[in-house]
């Protein structure tokens, strides 16, 4: 069997509640052999960790403060994440980042979110997951300010250019996140792709949203990171395989967790 990581997926989200262990019963099928699922803010915080707890060695969890959800009560959900990114389970730090593309009236706490949090990361040796939206040189400015903390990562549902590629790679130790978007019929992802070094990939389904072809306009789940991983392949001219072993070591490593 090929097994893959699903580095990325809300498994915890409304839209998995009514069968959630049919959807993990068809990513064990596919070959899903673990799942990191990331946090976004205390309204989640207990379903995250009933998924993780009844699902222990395929779901593992992460706590961090999502850019969207910081607004008016921003420094109390900022020292909830914070709180939660001591506990032992957690992984990573994340989904944290910037999104200038919903709103920028909470821009500046935005960043103080991120950097205080970036900051927490390094203190604990965890990785961070990263989401940049409209926001990339501002992501690159907080990262290059903190370089010396050693972070590293991965940027969440990676779909930008070759040169902010290149400028990850320049960054730290941080990786791509492939997901659904590389599928797409009108996405330039695939040009991309196939000029990266596949030591840099990981694979995400970011279900139940960005459903990869040939399934899209339904729900995402995890057994769909199969779709991913032979687009992947295919761009880069591997076998399936090949894809598998390396994103799946790439997960392991980054996330420092066991086969």
């Amino acid at each position: 069997m090929t097994n893959f990581i699903d580095t990325h997926i809300h498994l915890y989200d409304k839209e998995f509640e009514n069968d959630l262990g049919h959807v993990v019963s068809r990513a064990n099928s596919a070959g899903i052999t673990k799942v990191i699922l990331p946090g976004i803010d205390s309204s989640v915080w207990d379903s995250q960790s009933k998924v993780i707890s009844g699902f222990p060695g395929f779901a593992y969890g992460c706590a961090g403060l999502h850019p969207t959800s910081v607004g008016s009560d921003w420094l109390r959900e900022l020292d909830f994440a914070l709180e939660k990114i001591e506990n032992p389970g957690i992984v990573a730090v994340g989904e944290i980042g910037l999104d200038c593309y919903w709103s920028v009236e909470f821009l500046d706490q935005q960043i103080i979110a991120f950097e205080e949090q970036l900051r927490a990361a390094a203190k604990r040796d965890l990785p961070v997951i990263i989401h940049s939206r409209d926001a990339t040189e501002l992501i690159f400015k907080s990262i290059e300010k903190l370089k010396h903390l050693g972070l590293r990562g991965v940027f969440h549902a990676f779909s930008g250019s070759y040169e902010t590629y290149r400028q990850i790679r320049k960054s730290g130790n941080f990786l791509a996140g492939i997901g659904g978007v590389i599928t797409f019929k009108n996405s330039k992802l695939s040009q991309v792709v196939e000029k990266m070094d596949k030591e840099d990939i990981v694979l995400e389904t970011d279900a139940p949203w960005l459903t990869p072809a040939p399934y899209r306009g339904k729900r995402n789940e995890p057994a769909y990171i199969r779709e991913i991983a032979t687009k992947v392949a295919g761009v880069l001219g591997c076998d399936l395989e090949e894809i598998a072993q390396t994103t799946t070591d790439n997960a392991l490593r980054l996330f420092k967790i066991d086969k």
